[in-house]
Parts: C-alpha cells; sequence; structure tokens
C-alpha cells in the first residue's frame, strides 16, 4: 500500500474504535441510570434508559457498517483483521448489554406498582453494581489495549456469579415464605437474570480484549459462581 493509503486505513481503524469506545460509554450510562431509576424508584429515569436505547442501537449500526467497508475495501489481514473481527462482536455485546439494561428499566416502572422486598432491591443494585464496575473496566482495557486489566475483569465474573445465585435463591425464599411477593419477586428474578447476563457480556468482551492483542482468549478454565445452583436443579 502506498503511504497515504496506509495512513487512511489506521485513520479508519481509529475511528472504528472510537465509535465503539462511544457505544461502551453509552451502554455503561444505560446500565447504571437503570439502577438508579430501580433504587429511587424513579420511572421517568426508567422511561428515559428506554428511550436512549436507540443511540446505542444506531452505533451498532455504523460499527457493522464500517467493519463491512474495512474488510470490502481494505482486505485487512494479521492484526488488523482481529482488530476488525473482534469490533464486531463487541459492539454486539455491548448492544445486548444495553438491551437488559432497558430491560431492566421496563421492569422497574412496573415494580413502583407493587411492593418489592427492599432487601431484595439492594441486592440487585449490589449486582449491578458489580457488573457496571467490570464494565467500566473493560473498556478502560479495550481503549489501552491492557490485556492484565481484562484478565482481571474475566476472573471477576465469578464472584457476579455468585451473587446472582445468592439473590436467586433469597427471592425463591420471599415467594415461599409470602406468596404476596410472588408478583414483585419475579420481576426481580428477571432482573437479576438480565444483569447476570449483562455480566457475562462484559466477560466475552475480556476476552476479546485479549484475541484482539495475542490472537486468543484466555486459557485457562474459568470457574462458574452459579455451576452450584443449576447442578441442585439438575439433580431435583
Amino acid at each position: 500500500m502506498a503511504e497515504h493509503t496506509l495512513k487512511r486505513f489506521d485513520e479508519e481503524l481509529e475511528r472504528l474504535s472510537a465509535t465503539i469506545s462511544e457505544m461502551g460509554g453509552l451502554a455503561e450510562s444505560q446500565l447504571a441510570q437503570s439502577l438508579v431509576a430501580l433504587r429511587e424508584h424513579d420511572t421517568e429515569a426508567a422511561e428515559q434508559v428506554i428511550v436512549d436505547d436507540a443511540r446505542v442501537d444506531a452505533l451498532d449500526v455504523a460499527v457493522q457498517e464500517q467493519t463491512v467497508k474495512l474488510l470490502a475495501l481494505r482486505q485487512p489481514m494479521a492484526v488488523d483483521l482481529r482488530v476488525i473481527l473482534s469490533s464486531i462482536k463487541i459492539a454486539a455485546a455491548l448492544e445486548r448489554i444495553a438491551d437488559y439494561a432497558k430491560n431492566t428499566a421496563k421492569r422497574t416502572i412496573v415494580l413502583a406498582q407493587v411492593n418489592a422486598p427492599a432487601s431484595a432491591v439492594v441486592g440487585i443494585d449490589r449486582l449491578g453494581r458489580l457488573v457496571r464496575t467490570a464494565l467500566k473496566d473493560v473498556l478502560d482495557a479495550f481503549a489501552h489495549g491492557d490485556v492484565a486489566k481484562a484478565h482481571d475483569v474475566w476472573q471477576r465474573d465469578e464472584e457476579i456469579d455468585q451473587v446472582y445465585t445468592g439473590l436467586f435463591r433469597e427471592l425463591l425464599t420471599y415467594m415461599m415464605e409470602d406468596p404476596r411477593t410472588i408478583t414483585a419477586c419475579t420481576h426481580l428474578l428477571f432482573m437479576a437474570k438480565n444483569i447476570e447476563r449483562a455480566g457475562d457480556h462484559v466477560t466475552n468482551i475480556a476476552e476479546l480484549v485479549s484475541f484482539r492483542t495475542t490472537g486468543h482468549g484466555f486459557d485457562e478454565a474459568r470457574p462458574k459462581g452459579s455451576a452450584s445452583l443449576y447442578a441442585r436443579s439438575n439433580a431435583s
């Protein structure tokens, strides 16, 4: 490639990364605002999270358009190809995280009409804060190509799973002890699962940060903190 062509290609790669960073910032904000709406019973904040999801979707489309253009016109190889391919997957993960935040916000609006156990709401908030911190850290790892930091986020998924498992059991206990809580706790169960799944997508992004730089994810097996929950369910 001529020098000016190489410079243009580098600029396009930088623009792609900037789009993903912007998308990540919005997804993080969406998750944070959905938690604020839950804590403060703020239905207006929840409605805004739902409305703002369209901005994340638009950026996801922009990433797809940029990657298709780069693949078609530049025919990248090696590191550049990994950067482009991982960008598509990272954008998809961020779009899903924003969707889970939107779904959480929708259930917050419904919860405003019923009495939810206060301690369970605190538990949801704790789970959400863990995921939000992990998301912020993995976005920092992405911005700086920091594989070590991405690995740290990857390992933290076990703690998120453990908190989710404890919350799942707590909500089941509420429903068994007081049937009047079933409606509220069912919504909280869905919210907890949405947030836990968002955490799984954060973990996927961490693996993709490693792939961009090294060509592979993380080799060691990562224990799942919720494994005992599913084992118990399958045994029953």
